[in-house]
């Protein structure tokens, strides 16, 4: 963690020294640290998804070497965690719709400046592949929520639901 501080310290003083110089960073920096935070939540929202299913899955999938005695406690906690993991999982997913829809509102924004004359890259390839992405991540998401849905409870999935519906109706309106 030391070693981790130290390189953070010295990247932040290079990053100071070049901004001292050049003022600004260039506009592919800021979309290189974009697409950066953006994969980094999207590969944590992956692995939380496969946490889920590990959770829902844990006990039943241990091998036979392991005593009847060691499942059962890992069984009563599997549903107090459950919830709390399937919350946080869903909480990431309308952070990285956000990023997505930001990105998207940058790009209605340079097409419109498009018009006046602005230098505008017209390549929806990143895009599309950041918005398939997330739809896959939020169909995996949603599966694991239904089929844990007898964990959840009766009034937390009805939430969840809705939550869900938000997200995919607002990528697919905007």
């Amino acid at each position: 963690l030391r070693l981790v501080a130290v390189l953070k310290a010295i990247l932040e003083g290079e990053k100071a020294a070049v901004l001292k110089r050049d003022r600004h960073l260039p506009l592919s920096f800021h979309r290189r640290q974009e697409e950066l935070k953006f994969s980094l939540g999207l590969q944590r929202l992956q692995h939380r998804v496969r946490e889920i299913q590990a959770l829902r899955d844990g006990p039943a999938g241990e091998g036979p070497g392991q005593d009847s005695a060691m499942q059962i406690p890992m069984a009563s906690a599997a549903p107090q965690e459950l919830p709390a993991l399937i919350l946080e999982a869903v909480k990431e997913l309308e952070v990285a719709k956000q990023q997505v829809l930001k990105r998207i509102q940058i790009w209605k924004r340079q097409q419109q400046l498009a018009g006046n004359g602005a230098l505008f890259e017209e390549n929806l390839a990143p895009l599309q592949k950041r918005c398939e992405s997330l739809v896959e991540v939020y169909f995996q998401l949603h599966q694991q929520v239904m089929a844990a849905s007898t964990e959840l409870g009766a009034e937390l999935l009805p939430r969840l639901l809705e939550r869900f519906n938000e997200v995919l109706s607002s990528l697919v309106k905007r």
